[in-house]
Formats: C-alpha cells, sequence, structure tokens
C-alpha cells in the first residue's frame, strides 16, 4: 500500500460554500473508493492547512488520479506527502552504506 498525506486549503470557491464541506467530503470519499483510493482519516484544521486527509491506495497512480480529479472541482488545493511506515522506513534504511 502506498501512503499519502493530503493537505488541502479551500480556494475562494470552497470557502463560500464552506457550510457543504462535509458532504463534499464524503462524495470525494466515494469518488476515492472508485478510483481504488482509500480516504482512511479526514480532519478539518486550523492553521496552515483547511483540511488534512490521509490516503492509501495500491499504486500512486490512483492517488495521483484522485488528487487531480478533487482539484478540478474547484474547492480545494492541494499537496501531499508521501508517507512511510516504520517498517517501510526500516526497508530505506537497510539499503543505506
Amino acid at each position: 500500500m502506498v501512503t499519502y498525506i493530503g493537505m488541502l486549503n479551500f480556494t475562494d470557491k470552497g470557502i463560500q460554500s464552506v457550510k457543504e464541506t462535509t458532504k463534499r467530503a464524503a462524495a470525494a470519499k466515494e469518488m476515492a473508493q472508485k478510483l481504488g483510493v482509500t480516504m482512511r482519516e479526514i480532519f478539518w484544521t486550523m492553521g496552515d492547512c483547511d483540511v488534512v486527509c490521509v490516503l492509501e491506495a495500491e499504486e500512486e497512480q490512483a492517488l495521483a488520479a484522485f488528487s487531480l480529479a478533487v482539484a478540478m472541482q474547484g474547492n480545494v488545493r492541494t499537496r501531499s506527502l508521501r508517507a512511510y511506515t516504520a517498517g517501510e522506513m526500516d526497508k530505506i534504511l537497510a539499503k543505506l552504506p
């Protein structure tokens, strides 16, 4: 599984209809499933990001397609971080000289 942390900020369009944000998130979760992505967690946050989510998929292309599909709706701008579990990090570290 590939894990990403999604960091989202509302666009002007998204903040104007912020009362619909939880409904949009539910719709995004359904769309994610159709694209082979699982949205494990969704958090509305204060600070640098308006929304943070944890995403998983079997392949990175599915995550990329999902991110683009969400961005196309125009409610949020997205950034993402590739995340590694401790086990994955141990495998990376084992390759170091």
